[in-house]
């Protein structure tokens, strides 16, 4: 059956447990940031990455959507967490990736007004794609969300922990409706953001016309990376026409799949955060490979 959970408005952010805690091998925390100006207020966990406390270098930054899903499965939905911190840990220790920080954003329940890209809405309604949850586009927070994203909780990130703060070390990434999220992040910002991992993108929200601005919206190919992945069960069955879409729009803009751009398919993968976190090892090297 189809997962139709990205057709509603979000769900409300679980609460929020230890300011601190650790995990094996790297350490997660919860970081005390500025309260969003424009946006509902979340929690954000940030993992820092092996030997960090003991160390002086500095780190890549990697900005994750939907944050509550990506480290520990009682705070994730379904109580399936993404094994971020357990995947990075293997990665590095192999030397395939840079160590990098995490930064888990938790969503709101306004998930769905945060993540839809506010600009490729033309129209006074969308909708969560199949023609249904009817929304009004002047409710949209997603450039509300970006303002928090880049001008405040990325520089009092830079101001607290060890990061390469420059566009070449700086990422976002998502899934579904987090994937749109952080498209939009790298289109609208790519001075700030060097790379976007857009996992089971859910181009359906809109009808498709994220596809449409992001065809004249795209960062230079010249200086950036975008990966882009689909299942092909359960709400990911209906992506690989649209994500053929996304990818003619690639090429007509000058990307060149295998280098700056990837798109995957898994054959009978699902929709959810298992699936995510059997691959998020393919989208975390394409990002941060060495």
């Amino acid at each position: 059956m189809i997962d139709r959970r990205d057709l509603l408005a979000g769900f409300a952010a679980l609460p929020i447990a230890a300011s601190h805690r650790r995990l094996d091998g790297g350490r997660v925390e919860r970081f005390e940031g500025p309260e969003p100006v424009g946006v509902l207020p979340r929690a954000v966990d940030v993992w820092l990455p092996p030997g960090y406390d003991a160390g002086t270098g500095r780190h890549p930054v990697l900005y994750m959507q939907d944050g509550q899903n990506i480290f520990e499965p009682g705070r994730a939905y379904g109580g399936q967490e993404w094994r971020i911190d357990e995947t990075l840990e293997r990665l590095i220790a192999e030397g395939r990736v840079r160590a990098p920080i995490v930064v888990g954003i938790w969503n709101s329940q306004n998930r769905a007004l945060d993540y839809m890209p506010r600009k490729a809405v033309t129209g006074e309604t969308f909708t969560l794609g199949f023609g249904r949850d009817v929304m009004r586009a002047a409710d949209i927070t997603s450039d509300a969300y970006l303002d928090y994203l880049t001008g405040q909780l990325k520089p009092a990130v830079d101001a607290r922990y060890r990061t390469l703060a420059g566009r070449d070390d700086t990422f976002v990434m998502g899934s579904s409706m987090g994937g749109l999220i952080s498209a939009y992040a790298i289109a609208e910002y790519p001075e700030v953001f060097g790379g976007a991992a857009c996992v089971s993108t859910h181009w359906p929200a809109g009808d498709g016309a994220v596809i449409d601005w992001l065809a004249r919206n795209l960062p230079d190919p010249a200086t950036h990376r975008i990966y882009f992945d689909y299942g092909t069960a359960t709400l990911d069955a209906l992506y690989p026409p649209l994500q053929a879409r996304m990818d003619a729009a690639m090429r007509a803009a000058g990307w060149t799949e295998g280098h700056n751009w990837v798109t995957r398919r898994f054959e009978g993968a699902e929709h959810n955060e298992a699936a995510w976190a059997a691959r998020a090892d393919i989208p975390l090297t394409f990002l941060l490979g060495v």
